[in-house]
């Protein structure tokens, strides 16, 4: 079996180089690299993870934790970190908290803390301050998708902002009967999105001049069935019925899209349609939508969690980092008909 000393002697540097050079860990010259993983292919040398583990103490594992797994939104964050982690040789473990209620207790009070993974990133979790102080104890490095957690690095995106930038939208092309599918504020999701994206719909209407209607806001619970039934009561009575609808998540919208059609009317001849990701069938069904780049936010939690391992920050320094967002204009949203006919 080929060793790393016999690695060292083909490119002409010492061990410690070979080491930094193939775990990606440490300054490397460029050439030098180039040299290293030339006479590793060359001799067929395979980087021992158990070797790797005992010499620096890492398991070169990151555990992933998320609310839920059957949502595009999380799987595309899933995605896009697992696929930096790989550029960085890590490994992923994946801890899914939409089984029975007492998983996540089960996942920070014993899976994490045990010497499996390196490091934690946590989408959409808004996390307790023992469930920080406790990975923080053991030196686990700690990074947060979704919004602001004190103590704790993290990625976060603004939404009464994302939901006041879609609103605005309808406003500018002479909608002003503008009602909002969201999320049931009683089932309340960590960092209180729903709630924010409820009070950017309700901000852009009065900056209008426009008193927003409870009547004009349905709940749901963020699947496309639940969009589905909830566009059927908003469109159910032709004399209370909007023109146009800000949608807390797309597949809700699609679900609205998809439920207006069922009732014979047209999309947006008589009713325009905005909602809120950019999902993979946004395209597809023609949705006018606000992206928010879920791979990237994957990627980007990884980024700052490889800053997290190489500096070792404290709790002190710990930052929030604004996330982008971008509307994105299809054929699901027009001017009201009246301003057409």
């Amino acid at each position: 079996m080929v060793g790393i000393d016999e690695v060292a002697r083909r490119a002409g540097v010492s061990t410690a180089t070979v080491s930094r050079a193939l775990s990606g860990r440490g300054h490397v010259a460029a050439a030098t690299r180039e040299r290293v993983e030339a006479a590793a292919s060359e001799l067929g040398y395979v980087v021992s993870a158990s070797a790797s583990s005992l010499a620096t103490g890492r398991t070169r594992n990151i555990g992933v934790v998320v609310p839920f797994l059957n949502r595009w939104f999380y799987t595309s964050v899933i995605e896009g970190a697992q696929r930096r982690l790989m550029q960085y040789g890590y490994d992923l473990t994946l801890y899914n908290l939409s089984g029975v209620s007492n998983e996540r207790g089960t996942v920070f009070e014993h899976f994490l803390l045990r010497q499996r993974v390196d490091a934690v990133i946590a989408v959409s979790l808004e996390l307790s301050p023992d469930e920080v102080h406790s990975l923080h104890a053991l030196g686990k490095p700690l990074v947060g998708v979704g919004g602001p957690i004190p103590g704790v690095p993290t990625l976060s995106i603004d939404d009464l902002a994302v939901s006041r930038l879609a609103t605005e939208h309808l406003l500018s092309l002479g909608h002003t009967v503008i009602a909002h599918i969201g999320g049931d504020v009683d089932a309340e999701m960590s960092f209180h999105m729903p709630t924010n994206r409820r009070l950017g719909w309700e901000a852009a209407l009065r900056d209008a001049g426009i008193d927003p209607r409870p009547d004009l806001y349905y709940p749901a619970v963020f699947t496309m069935e639940s969009g589905y039934l909830a566009a059927k009561r908003m469109l159910g009575d032709p004399r209370l019925r909007p023109t146009a609808v800000v949608v807390a998540s797309d597949e809700m919208a699609i679900g609205a899209i998809l439920a207006a059609r069922d009732m014979g009317l047209e999309v947006p001849r008589d009713i325009s349609v905005v909602g809120i990701d950019d999902h993979e069938l946004a395209p597809f069904f023609g949705l006018t939508t606000v992206a928010q780049f879920p791979e990237g936010q994957g990627e980007g939690a990884v980024e700052l969690l490889m800053h997290e391992l190489d500096q070792a920050r404290g709790d002190d320094e710990a930052t929030n980092v604004p996330l982008p967002f971008e509307l994105v204009v299809r054929s699901s949203s027009a001017r009201p008909r009246a301003d057409r006919d």
